[in-house]
């Protein structure tokens, strides 16, 4: 089913779908984000389970990349445990998006643009003088 686009008017935060989000990070390699789901009164709602979601970041010529990922873990220990395996498949992963992205901006090819220059000088045959 498509969804229609918000605009600024549309923009609200949805009551039903709130989240407490805490940071968790050794200060070297990245953070893990622990989001608590909870009621419209703040207070835990326990029929959604907390999720994890750890985030590092690559260093590129361009500057800093960050890195997102899901981490599927029932405690913070076990995300923690999982933190170095997602982050390397995670940088993995986005290379290869940016090698793909690359290859495809070098292959497309450059359409010029407005009306095309009239043709002359016999149906484009080779003169020889």
């Amino acid at each position: 089913m498509a969804t229609k686009p918000e605009t600024t008017s549309d923009i609200k935060v949805d009551p039903n779908a709130l989240y407490l989000e805490e940071i968790f990070t050794d200060r070297r390699v990245g953070t893990i984000r622990r989001l608590t789901p909870v009621k419209k009164d703040g207070k835990r709602d326990e029929a959604r389970a907390v999720l994890y979601v750890g985030e590092t970041q690559v260093l590129t010529p361009a500057g800093a990349l960050p890195i997102g990922f899901e981490i599927g873990a029932g405690s913070l220990e076990e995300a923690a445990d999982k933190f170095g395996q997602l982050a390397k498949e995670a940088i993995e992963r986005t290379v290869k998006e940016l090698q793909e992205l690359r290859r495809q901006a070098a292959s497309q090819i450059v359409v010029p643009q407005g009306p095309l220059p009239p043709v002359t000088g016999g149906g484009g045959k080779i003169h020889m003088p």
